[in-house]
């Protein structure tokens, strides 16, 4: 579920600076559209750990074994990594765009 709403404010977030240009109200800026591409990309790192203290808060007053708490650490250690993977690729397939549609293949 939280995926699938992460997925749907991406594409919002991406649309809104097509659609503004096709609309001919401004034209396509790409400084904002990466400044906004940067800024989702943030909220989503954000949302993830914020998530994550929320789950370590709630395991307090629990009694839980000590392999269960490392697994479980780890296990959001896992997370973070793959979500930094994730934004990575995603931020240089967008260079790899922008390089393409300005021409200049550097």
């Amino acid at each position: 579920m939280r995926k699938l709403l992460i997925g749907v404010i991406a594409g919002l977030m991406l649309s809104v600076p097509v659609v503004r240009a096709r609309a001919g109200q401004a034209p396509y800026d790409p400084k904002a559209a990466m400044k906004s591409f940067k800024a989702l990309q943030d909220a989503q790192w954000k949302s993830l750990i914020h998530q994550q203290k929320s789950q370590k808060q709630s395991w307090k007053g629990t009694q839980m074994t000590k392999a269960a708490r490392q697994q479980m650490n780890h296990q959001m250690e896992h997370e973070r990594r793959q979500l930094r993977e994730k934004l990575r690729n995603e931020m240089q397939a967008w260079k790899d765009r922008d390089r393409m549609t300005n021409g200049n293949g550097h």
